[in-house]
């Protein structure tokens, strides 16, 4: 996977090693002459998809996000390139990361030698129980540390503001269903050469939040949780939709639900006495 992190300061911190590790490891497939390997299944992400907007867009997987690459076309062009937005330049490391995907399966030069196809899955925010060793919270990944932030740390999410716990979210899906949703799109044949974007729906923090003090029992945590403004954010707007219709028919696949996803999130934030 590439870096997913907003502290780089010059964008190939970013673009290089999501690049290289891609094709780099597309370029090992293809080297051995002999693999049996018959698809390959790379997760890329939403990143490379969206973009931002003042009013709504569903997007599909027809979209590509070329507003971050041209926010750093800008910036270079001035003379300021590591001045570029930090999410602009994460965006772009995952735009063109998987662009060099396609290009490579596609090439003219590869593609007479190429005996595997390639699918491609466009996850949003990942959230979910993490099944690897983590000993505290400071160590989960950026996404799932912002979960345990934000839904389970109330002096954190007091710190942030009920307006930010309200209006901040894009979409989710849950970690499980994304591992899923990589099985499902290597043994599902009309997966090849398709890229599909996977997602539960939208969330707002204050969505989440809302799920947490819904559990009966409560999590025996050992921060206290955040409560905000209960149902504020079912009202807020909503700039980024992701159109599934694709996964749902080509993989069927079927999501957890929010108040699942959260349960078992605390359950397992409980279980390492945290």
């Amino acid at each position: 996977a590439s870096p997913f992190h907003l502290n780089a300061v010059d964008p190939d911190e970013l673009i290089i090693p999501a690049v290289n590790g891609i094709v780099g490891m597309l370029k090992s497939v293809l080297k051995d002459e002999s693999t049996k390997v018959k698809r390959v299944v790379i997760t890329s992400s939403g990143a490379a998809v969206v973009r931002d907007s003042p009013t709504p867009l569903t997007f599909t997987e027809l979209d590509w996000n070329d507003q971050c690459l041209e926010i750093l076309k800008k910036f270079a062009d001035e003379g300021r390139k590591n001045e570029a937005p930090n999410l602009a330049k994460y965006r772009a490391s995952k735009t063109l990361a998987e662009r060099s995907a396609w290009e490579f399966v596609n090439s003219a030069e590869n593609q007479p030698r190429i005996k595997w196809d390639l699918a491609v899955l466009n996850p949003p925010f990942v959230f979910g129980p993490a099944i690897h060793e983590v000993t505290t919270p400071s160590s989960l990944n950026v996404s799932a540390a912002m979960f345990y932030n934000y839904v389970a740390d109330g002096a954190k999410a007091n710190a942030a503001g009920n307006d930010f716990l309200a209006n901040t979210g894009i979409c989710w899906i849950d970690v499980r269903d994304l591992a899923e949703a990589h099985a499902l799109a290597l043994e599902t044949e009309a997966a090849g050469g398709e890229r599909f974007l996977v997602c539960a729906g939208l969330w707002k923090w204050q969505d989440f939040i809302d799920a947490a003090n819904e559990l009966n029992p409560p999590p025996k945590l050992s921060t206290t949780l955040p409560v905000g403004i209960k149902g504020a954010g079912k009202t807020a707007k909503h700039l980024m939709i992701y159109n599934t219709a694709k996964a749902d028919r080509v993989l069927g696949l079927k999501y957890r639900s929010m108040a699942e996803t959260t349960k078992d999130t605390l359950a397992d934030y409980e279980a390492r006495g945290w």
